[in-house]
């Protein structure tokens, strides 16, 4: 199998290669480059920081030479980026008019324009840190912009040292000049031309930017916090407190200054990475903003409104006549918050359970549950405190979901609660019945127009009644539950998958049809993987397509020569998860879920797959989905037997994709029928899953 975090790293190389490829609009390499950075931090703080704590231990005697291998890789990725803004992205902005100066290009205009910002915009708003005897190294925030300053006394020769942070609160793009001269230029670069400012008396001798990545991998014993929400709480303001487990820094200081700055913070000098450009490449994104060039950005689009969606009074009618599926974001995310604004204000509405695991900041997904129990429904809210990154968000909710009237639960004790459902009661003429939204995405309007995901509304009382007992699951802690048509993790999703992908085996080996098509986010865990070995050997023909990590080795003779990966990278994070069994016999199986193949979907969550059982529905997804992943590769990137990926097309991104086609399709059908918020090019269209 490839190593998991090898394979991490190997995906963020695959963003890069979105950054430097001249066929994606222009302000969208920038953006893919700022994605590049914002997921080697997350691999910094959750997996190096693992690996660390591992080779601190001495469980694992290998893990030094690991890790070694893991930093390598790592910064020949850092040098790549920064060596693809330099050489790239900047000359191909200036093409464009988009004129970014570095510290050296700053002449005497634009120095005495920028002068007088600096003293009433930004240096009322720094704090220099002086470090001596008296003032120890201070603490340092996780992932906060600091210069450390080089200064001399000339009353008596004597060398100092000063920390300046730069507050997050600052743009860290500025603007200089006008009209033909309009330039950008680093919020650090402006700092550093006027830093002596802050030290009268004292010669600058240097200044250097840097940043410090720490340990952020939250933990909380379950067992020993007596209040769930508060220990999380004090576990957040402890991580800025995390072990440092990379130091990045201008690539010009001085060997000396930087050893003196590792061993102030505890780190190896492996752990430090001296960066040619910006510390930062993720604060390039704010550039699209400021420039505001849509041309230069993927062309805006509406998404579509299905016909039977139209009609948004009668969404309860249509759902009770048959299932519904939507195809994000290809098509409109409208009709889920509906269901659930509707919800909040019918009276026949007794009751509405939800899992919330990430949403926006200014949900009207919240919005709805809270008029819904001011409406005296009984609102359940199953919120995740411990979504990673989101914790703080999430707390927030929690509370005021509680004071609008809701129950709000944490789920079970040391599993995160991932699964995407919401169940609506209805007091109809028969009696009590149950409609349910099952979705492989989060109950969030935002990353719904980036996100590829797929929602489903059912009234059918088996799958219904199984949505229901997960609920229960969830509140009543119940021990041993028996699901009639959901596959829920932990309980039975391991085995399941196994003993489908066993079916296909079987079929094969007695000659009967098999094949098997899966797509997830990731594909780590071990009997997984063996399971798809021994299908491939029997002859299952196996496409899989892995957006991220992917610890599988497609083309190995006699082992896996019939299984086929591919990663789809473009304008939209693929998140959906889908899979297809042949089922030789009856009718193929087809699932949609929130779960990747990786041990902690299986053993460490609350994962809910789930079936389609409308004809119509399978269909267009055979037809519609999988039909266009095979054929629409432009897109794809394939997994080779040595780790590396090539083009699965020759033609690269300028063939046919299957991002394009589904856009193509859905601009065909009905438009949404409001104008929505302005549309905005992707902010995380391939990060890490988390």
């Amino acid at each position: 199998m490839f190593n998991r975090e090898l394979s991490w790293l190997s995906f963020d190389r695959r963003v890069l290669e979105l950054a430097e490829d001249d066929s994606v609009p222009l302000l969208e390499r920038v953006r893919f480059l700022s994605i590049v950075s914002s997921n080697l931090d997350e691999f910094f703080e959750i997996r190096v920081a693992g690996i660390m704590q591992q080779e601190e231990s001495a469980s694992h005697p290998a893990t030094k030479d690991f890790l070694a291998e893991v930093l390598a890789m790592a910064r020949r990725l850092d040098e790549d980026a920064q060596a693809c803004w330099k050489n790239q992205l900047i000359p191909s902005l200036a093409t464009e008019g988009i004129v970014f100066k570095t510290r050296e290009r700053l002449d005497e205009t634009d120095r005495a324009e920028l002068s007088p910002r600096f003293d009433s915009d930004i240096f009322s708003a720094l704090t220099p840190l002086a470090i001596d005897p008296s003032h120890p190294f201070p603490v340092l925030s996780n992932k906060g912009l600091y210069l450390l300053v080089l200064l001399r006394d000339p009353k008596d020769g004597e060398i100092r040292r000063a920390v300046v942070p730069i507050p997050r609160v600052l743009p860290r793009i500025l603007t200089v000049g006008e009209g033909k001269r309009r330039a950008y230029t680093q919020l650090s670069h402006v700092v550093q031309l006027f830093i002596h400012r802050l030290f009268p008396g004292l010669e600058l001798q240097g200044s250097w930017t840097f940043r410090i990545t720490r340990n952020s991998d939250l933990y909380v014993d379950e067992e020993e916090a007596g209040n769930l929400l508060e220990a999380i709480e004090d576990e957040i303001r402890n991580l800025r407190k995390g072990a440092p487990v990379r130091l990045e820094i201008e690539a010009d200081v001085p060997e000396g200054e930087m050893l003196w700055l590792l061993k102030s913070i505890g780190l190896s000098a492996d752990n430090a990475f001296r960066v040619v450009g910006p510390v930062n490449l993720l604060r390039l994104a704010s550039l699209i903003d400021l420039t505001a060039r849509p041309d230069l950005l993927y062309p805006t689009f509406i998404p579509a409104l299905p016909a039977e969606f139209t009609e948004s009074p009668k969404l309860f009618a249509r759902i009770a006549q048959q299932d519904l599926l939507l195809h994000h974001p290809y098509e409109s995310f409208t009709p889920v918050v509906d269901f659930i604004r509707q919800a909040a204000r019918d009276d026949s509405v007794v009751a509405i359970k939800l899992t919330l695991y990430r949403t926006s900041g200014d949900s009207p997904v919240v919005e709805a549950l809270k008029e819904a129990a001011r409406n005296g429904k009984q609102v359940t809210a199953l919120v995740e405190l411990r979504a990673r990154f989101d914790e703080l968000n999430n707390i927030e909710w929690a509370r005021q979901l509680e004071e609008a009237g809701a129950h709000v639960v944490y789920g079970l004790g040391g599993l995160k609660t991932h699964c995407k459902a919401c169940l609506v009661i209805r007091q109809e003429k028969g009696g009590l019945r149950r409609y349910a939204h099952l979705g492989t995405g989060n109950y969030n309007p935002k990353t719904a127009r980036i996100y590829t995901d797929f929602s489903m509304f059912t009234a059918d009382a088996e799958l219904t009644a199984d949505v229901g007992l997960l609920f229960n699951v969830l509140t009543g802690n119940l021990a041993s539950p028996k699901f009639k048509h959901l596959i829920i993790a932990p309980f039975d999703l391991a085995r399941r998958v196994v003993e489908l992908i066993d079916a296909e085996t079987s079929a094969a080996s007695a000659g009967r049809k098999a094949a098997i098509f899966a797509k997830v986010n990731s594909l780590v865990d071990p009997e997984v993987i063996q399971a798809l070995y021994r299908a491939s050997a029997a002859g299952v023909k196996v496409e899989l397509i892995v957006r991220g990590i992917c610890c599988l080795k497609p083309g190995i003779p006699g082992k896996s020569d019939n299984i086929r990966v591919r990663s789809f990278l473009g304008r939209f994070l693929e998140h959906s998860r889908l899979l297809r069994f042949e089922n030789s016999g009856g009718e193929p199986i087809i699932l949609l879920g929130s779960a990747d193949w990786m041990p902690r979907n299986f053993l460490r969550r609350v994962e809910s797959v789930f079936p389609v059982r409308n004809k119509t529905l399978r269909k267009r997804i055979e037809d519609s989905v999988i039909a266009t992943y095979l054929r629409n590769t432009g897109d794809a990137k394939s997994l080779q037997p040595d780790g590396s990926y090539a083009a699965h097309s020759p033609e690269g991104r300028r063939a046919a994709c299957a991002q394009d086609a589904f856009l193509a399709k859905a601009q065909k059908l009905q438009p949404e029928a409001v104008s929505g918020p302005k549309k905005k090019s992707p902010s995380r269209s391939v990060r890490q899953p988390r």
